[in-house]
């Protein structure tokens, strides 16, 4: 599950981070309506992600 989880949070990163150079509305602030749901994927799946190691570790 972590190579997976791992795999998908770098897709979504990769995914905004594309965006984000593309897109003249989107800032580290305030994103356009297409920023939006990349941004929240990529912060959710981060999240997931850090849980996992935290938990794995023993440091939650």
């Amino acid at each position: 599950m972590a190579a997976d989880l791992y795999t998908r949070c770098m897709a979504a990163s990769e995914a905004w981070r594309t965006h984000l150079q593309r897109c003249s509305t989107c800032a580290a602030e305030e994103r356009c309506p297409d920023g939006v749901p990349l941004w929240q994927q990529f912060t959710r799946l981060q999240d997931a992600y850090l849980t996992h190691l935290r938990n794995k570790r023993g440091t939650s």
